[in-house]
């Protein structure tokens, strides 16, 4: 009787630890599940935060307090940046111009003209960055198109010096200021970097595969997002920095080139009198010398066929004139 007592009391001891541990691994669970939880929703909270709200990431409602929590730390980059803002805008502005110019020319020599080209290119340290020359028949240049870079600094000296190398036809300038678009990329670019690298911070601190997961899909974003913003500011540093210039120079005809000689060449007084006498003599002389040449055919046709009928009708014509009486 004893020991059946004793057996009955062994098993129910045994029932009420097994039922405890249970309890225990129940509890366990319920809190790595709750911290999980939590951590997911502070990552997805911190982010929305940052965002100002403007994007939704599906952020769970477990996350408030993490919200709350990280509040300070955004409210303190969004003073960084209205800080960095404010700077740019009391500090004295500088301007940001991308200019543009357009140059015909025209010459009697188009290659020599080019080399001038080249060396004011040159002296300015300016670069050129396309080229297009035709030539005719015996290889002389008839036509060259240039486009050159130069620093923004020298851009009105190198334009005035191309404009005096050769005849000037036409020039052309344009100017587009980019200062408010220069200041805004930079601000962005600066805000999209901060960002990117409290991201990673996120990254570093996440202990579930799903924060994990979420967080890089973030930080590809952003990275793809700041690489356009870079992109774009380099674009806007390489304009404002070198002016582009595009030189057409154009071979003279040889008419013009021939009018201009003479004219340069031409005598005064006298000597320009006599020339001019001796121009009119001889095309009087070849006006005369065509019309000659002209009619010489039928002169010969003439002589040939003319003379002889005429002096068939002449002797005819003396035939038959009536003799005339002699008188005493």
């Amino acid at each position: 009787m004893t020991l059946t007592r004793f057996l009955a009391g062994g098993r129910t001891a045994g029932l009420v630890v097994a039922l405890t541990m249970t309890a225990t691994l129940a509890a366990c669970s319920s809190a790595d599940s709750e911290d999980s939880s939590a951590g997911s929703g502070d990552a997805m909270s911190e982010l929305s935060a940052e965002d100002g709200g403007e994007r939704s990431f599906g952020a769970p409602s477990g996350g408030n307090d993490a919200t709350k929590a990280e509040a300070p730390e955004s409210d303190t980059e969004s003073d960084s940046v209205t800080s960095t803002r404010t700077a740019l805008q009391t500090a004295p502005i500088q301007r940001h111009v991308i200019s543009t110019g357009t140059v015909s020319l025209i010459s009697d020599d188009v290659a020599k003209t080019r080399r001038d080209v080249q060396r004011i290119v040159d002296v300015k340290q300016g670069t050129i960055s396309e080229e297009n020359t035709e030539t005719d028949d015996e290889g002389v240049a008839t036509y060259s198109r240039l486009v050159i870079r130069v620093p923004s600094s020298s851009f009105a000296a190198t334009l005035l010096a191309l404009e005096e190398s050769a005849a000037l036809r036409r020039s052309q300038l344009a100017s587009e200021d980019v200062t408010t678009q220069v200041i805004d990329t930079d601000v962005r670019v600066r805000a999209q970097e901060g960002s990117l690298r409290r991201v990673e911070q996120l990254l570093a601190r996440a202990r579930s595969l799903k924060d994990i997961v979420w967080i890089e899909s973030q930080l590809t974003q952003r990275q793809s997002e700041l690489d356009s913003l870079k992109s774009q500011q380099a674009w806007l540093s390489d304009q404002t920095s070198y002016s582009t210039i595009t030189i057409d120079i154009e071979r003279k005809h040889a008419d013009e080139v021939e009018k201009k000689k003479e004219k340069k060449d031409e005598p005064a007084g006298f000597l320009v009198g006599l020339k001019g006498g001796m121009k009119a003599l001889g095309a009087f002389a070849s006006a005369m010398a065509t019309i000659i040449g002209a009619l010489l055919p039928f002169a010969i046709v003439l002589a040939v066929f003319g003379v002889p009928m005429w002096l068939l009708v002449r002797r005819t014509a003396r035939r038959r004139q009536p003799k005339q009486p002699a008188t005493s």
